[in-house]
């Protein structure tokens, strides 16, 4: 399905093509994810690494302007409502 880009990966990296293969798709279901699960995966990682919910908020509103396919601008209460309802 992506012979193309296979075909790159595998003339510009060690890569084999099954390699390449499992690194687009990985790619792919990383970029796949909608942005309600990815506002409450990114919240619990950094909810591990001990910071609090306003350098959360924050990060998240600023991380979510580089995503692949950026989604509409979310205030800091709709990250709130996505995290906890």
């Amino acid at each position: 399905m992506h012979d193309e880009l296979v075909d790159h990966l595998t003339r510009s990296t060690p890569l084999n093509r099954g390699e390449a293969l499992r690194v687009i798709q990985d790619v792919l279901a990383y970029f796949d994810e909608t942005t309600e699960d990815y506002v409450r995966r990114r919240h619990r990682e950094l909810q591990a690494r001990g910071l609090v919910n306003s350098e959360i908020f924050n990060r998240i509103e600023a991380d979510l302007t580089y995503r692949a396919v950026a989604p509409p601008e979310l205030t800091l209460r709709q990250l709130r409502r996505i995290v906890y309802g």
